[in-house]
């Protein structure tokens, strides 16, 4: 099948284009600029890629008329503006950006402080969380975010199944500097971030109303988390250590078959008691790999999620809620190893 592919020129954008490349159900893959008028070669911008094909005019008739689906993977606001041809004719759609992730208008545009989509299109978007929810049948699919999906994964079991106390929840996330994407500013700067730790967005972020919407859906009883984020000497990868109280007379053995039958069947998560992962283990890669473990002398369990922040974080997950879509192998175009050393 052909697809599009709209903002090639981040690094999320360029990463989703390598994947389908070399997806085995993509026949081939259209790119288009959301702010040019004229045809620009690749290289011209990622000379990297090697590839001799053409940017082209953003044209909502154009990309439905030559591709069966689209890939928006553009900044926060665009596809507000851009979006709506598509849900219109229920052409499908897999957005990176955040702007249908959240249900309530109010909420974006507390969060994102810019105007919020239409409140039925925000109903009616799917929130591709792709280790719990299948694409299958949507037609605009809000691709998660990054901090999101390593939170929601390292919480999910305990909140699913009721663990802990759902007021006790704190998140230490870390990420690389390519999560801050490719526009210039004083806090990514070499000088700056290069043997330095960085909060940034304390209380802020716009993930945590993502996050919290996600886990109200399993216990309505959560009603906020603490989340922080640093910002680490790093190009990739993000971690999140989270931390929770059980509830009284939770066990051992209660949370390791909570992590154990939430997982056992999937193909991206792998989680083991008492060993805690590493950045660079799935770097490269669409997994997400989790630790954990209960403090049987504060009853606090802690979580830790690590996962490459431009895969299972944005592309990969991306082309997971397309294999959903489609009805594609699980596993299709993510044949991916860790970046060693």
């Amino acid at each position: 099948m052909n697809v599009g592919l709209v903002g090639v020129t981040g690094y999320s954008g360029s990463v989703l284009y390598e994947l389908l490349l070399h997806h085995p159900n993509v026949d081939h893959v259209n790119l288009y600029g959301h702010a040019q008028k004229e045809a620009q070669a690749l290289e011209e911008v990622l000379p990297q890629l090697r590839r001799r094909t053409y940017i082209l005019p953003y044209n909502p008739a154009d990309i439905m008329e030559n591709n069966q689906m689209v890939f928006f993977a553009t900044s926060a606001g665009v596809t507000t503006e851009l979006a709506q041809p598509f849900i219109e004719k229920g052409f499908p759609v897999i957005d990176l950006a955040g702007d249908f992730r959240l249900k309530s208008r109010d909420v974006y545009q507390k969060w994102y402080k810019k105007e919020a989509p239409d409140f039925l299109d925000l109903k009616n978007s799917h929130y591709g969380l792709a280790d719990f929810t299948s694409a299958k049948g949507a037609t605009y699919v809000a691709n998660p975010g990054c901090y999101a999906t390593a939170t929601i994964l390292a919480l999910a079991p305990l909140v699913k199944n009721h663990l802990i106390d759902p007021a006790s929840i704190i998140v230490d996330a870390k990420s690389g500097t390519s999560g801050a994407g490719k526009k210039l500013s004083e806090s990514t700067h070499f000088s700056q971030t290069n043997e330095n730790l960085q909060l940034y967005k304390v209380n802020q972020h716009q993930h945590i109303p993502e996050i919290v919407q996600q886990l109200q859906k399993w216990d309505e009883e959560v009603p906020y988390i603490q989340f922080t984020t640093t910002l680490l000497p790093l190009t990739r990868g993000i971690m999140a250590s989270c931390y929770a109280k059980a509830k009284s007379g939770i066990t051992e053995d209660d949370v390791r078959n909570a992590f154990i039958q939430t997982y056992s069947d999937t193909t991206f998560v792998n989680a083991t008691e008492g060993v805690f992962p590493t950045i660079k283990q799935v770097v490269g890669t669409n997994f997400c790999d989790i630790g954990y473990q209960l403090n049987p002398v504060t009853h606090q369990i802690v979580i830790v999620s690590v996962i490459d922040n431009l895969l299972k974080g944005a592309a990969g997950q991306a082309i997971q809620n397309f294999n959903q879509m489609f009805d594609y192998e699980p596993g299709a175009g993510l044949d991916l190893i860790p970046v060693l050393p």
